[in-house]
Parts: C-alpha cells; sequence; structure tokens
C-alpha cells in the first residue's frame, strides 16, 4: 500500500496558526490526527489553534485550550461533533487508552494524540500523523504530514499548496 507524505516548512506561529486553521475545515468525526515530535515541538500549540479554528467555524465562541497533560484528555464541542484532545506522555501502557474511552471517540470524534507512540497497536489505521520539529529558529518549525494510503494527500494537498505559495509570495502570516 503506498503511504502519503507531505512536508512544509513554518516560519512563524502565525504560520502555523494558519495550517491548523486550513485543516481545521478538513477534519471531522471518525478522524484522528497522531501529533509527534520532541517536547516543545508545538504539538499543543497546534492542537489549541486547530481547536479554536474549528469551534469558530461553528459559530461557538473558541474556549481555552490548556494541556492536557495532567488531564489526560479534555473535550470540546465544535458544532456537530465533539474534539477529543489528549496528550498520553504520562500513560505507560497502551491498554490505558481503553480506560480513557479513546477506542469510542476514534469513531465518533475528532481525536487529536499527543504522544501517539503510547497507544501502540491501538492507532486507529487510517490516522494522519503529524511531526513537528523544531528549527533553527525560536519559532520555526518543520511539520511533515504521513499517512498510509493516498486519501489524505488529496485532503492536504490544497492545503499545503496554499501555504507554500504564501511563503514563497511573501504573503503568508507573518512569514
Amino acid at each position: 500500500m503506498s503511504a502519503t507524505r507531505l512536508t512544509l516548512t513554518l516560519a512563524s506561529e502565525a504560520m502555523t496558526r494558519a495550517l491548523a486553521d486550513r485543516l481545521a475545515d478538513r477534519l471531522g468525526p471518525g478522524d484522528t490526527l497522531l501529533l509527534d515530535g520532541p517536547i516543545g515541538a508545538g504539538k499543543t500549540a497546534f492542537a489549541r489553534a486547530l481547536i479554536q479554528a474549528a469551534q469558530a467555524r461553528a459559530g461557538r465562541d473558541p474556549e481555552d485550550v490548556p494541556s492536557p497533560t495532567f488531564t489526560l484528555v479534555q473535550t470540546y464541542e465544535a458544532g456537530e461533533f465533539e474534539i477529543w484532545h489528549a496528550d498520553l506522555y504520562r500513560l505507560g501502557h497502551p491498554q490505558e487508552v481503553m480506560e480513557l474511552g479513546l477506542d469510542e471517540a476514534f469513531d465518533t470524534a475528532l481525536c487529536l494524540i499527543e504522544w501517539p507512540d503510547r497507544l501502540g497497536d491501538l492507532a486507529p489505521p487510517g490516522a494522519l500523523r503529524l511531526a513537528l520539529a523544531p528549527g533553527g529558529t525560536e519559532t520555526l518549525r518543520h511539520a511533515s504530514f504521513t499517512a498510509a494510503g493516498t486519501v489524505w494527500a488529496d485532503r492536504l494537498s490544497p492545503i499545503l499548496t496554499e501555504l507554500q505559495t504564501e511563503t514563497q509570495t511573501g504573503t503568508a502570516p507573518d512569514a
């Protein structure tokens, strides 16, 4: 089976928020976004921007979105569906995912999962992985999307093309 791999350099926090905002248009119930990267890579900041963009699109006032490091899971309403934001860093075994109810949320909600390696074999096969890596400056990030198959390529290509074009023409947010 072929895989999708798309990469983008995010020169600023505003570009990271712009990517999250555009991605919020493409995600919905049953989608899982696996947010990968070291501490400080911007996983929570990206999730926060995506959740707030989805809420705004649903006509809701964007909520404060704290890191779920200590609560493990935070849920948010985004119109017709819920968003589950999970930080699995403190989990010791994939079976603990079942106790959180994530296995059911994978089917009914949009799930944003930080530290997805803690899922083990429980990661949904159709999940999209976003690896964030710090760049050479405090705000520079490298974003790499990977997924099995090519379904995600069709959903992501327009977003990445827009952002790459904006970066090249100097119209990207805070580029």
